[in-house]
């Protein structure tokens, strides 16, 4: 098992790819503190992990809220004694339309739980990582973090900051022995496709109508191998991988491992700009 007896911390663990990630971290060995705003998801997510033999914790968490994300890490710490991993997979996909035409509450509402949720679990958890001398971070970033999408600009936008993030963040734990990195999942049939496909309609952008009609019809990304990554991403395999932007999707993350020192001595699967020759 890659990861037994890691205690890792899960948000928006209540469905869609933050249960697929808990019940393939539950496979691995771990124990889990699972995050979210519902406590029947959670519970159900909870019940599917025991079956499989995890010991988990449930904290109702709201991660724009400082108050929750300090009571989250505080209970995992006293329940059991640690924190080895946080996935920051709590997110949603905002509104979609024109950035003119946004409701301006909504929008901001995209990056309080996209940016600063995922800002305030990595600053709660950070201390203990770097006091125990190991830890990992997994943010979930989205197709929006390089490339630009119309008609999704919080989405957009607050995903291409998760990524910068957590460059920023690799770049401040230099010379300690915690890892951060951004999982790009693939266009996967979750209730946020659901509702950037109803958008989309609603403002007639065909062309993300149509891709979301292919992803909730059974033409979208593999929810089983985003959760993979996240256990490459948790697990000693990742080694000093850091700082760093790996898909699910387009990159051959098994075959990673041998190439990490190289890697981590260039600028491969970072965010840049590339320059004309």
């Amino acid at each position: 098992m890659r990861l037994k007896d890691r205690v890792a911390i899960i948000t928006g663990a209540g469905r869609g790819i933050g249960r697929a990630i808990a019940l393939a971290y539950a496979r691995e060995g771990a124990i889990m503190t699972l995050a979210a705003r519902s406590a029947g998801e959670l519970e159900e997510t909870a019940r599917l992990a025991q079956e499989l033999g995890a010991a988990t914790h449930i904290v109702l968490t709201d991660v724009t809220k400082q108050d929750d994300v300090d009571e989250m890490v505080r209970q995992t710490v006293d329940r059991f004694s640690t924190i080895d991993i946080l996935v920051n997979n709590a997110g949603i996909g905002g509104p979609v339309g024109l950035l003119q035409d946004n409701d301006v509450a909504e929008w901001i509402n995209t990056i309080q739980v996209n940016v600063v949720g995922t800002y305030l679990c990595c600053r709660a958890v950070l201390p203990v990582m770097i006091a125990q001398d190991r830890g990992k971070i997994v943010n979930l970033a989205g197709a929006g973090a390089t490339a630009a999408w119309r008609n999704t600009s919080a989405y957009c936008a607050s995903k291409a900051a998760v990524v910068r993030l957590t460059e920023n963040i690799w770049l401040e734990l230099n010379g300690k022995n915690v890892q951060i990195n951004s999982l790009g999942p693939g266009s996967i049939d979750t209730r946020m496709w659901e509702q950037l496909r109803d958008g989309a309609e609603l403002v007639g952008d065909k062309d993300l109508f149509e891709l979301g009609v292919k992803v909730t019809g059974g033409g979208g990304a593999s929810i089983d191998r985003a959760a993979d990554l996240a256990v490459f991403f948790a697990s000693e395999e990742s080694g000093k991988l850091s700082g760093r932007l790996i898909s699910a999707v387009a990159d051959d993350f098994d075959n990673l491992p041998p190439r990490i020192p190289e890697i981590m001595a260039s600028d491969a699967f970072i965010v840049r700009k590339v320059e004309l020759d």
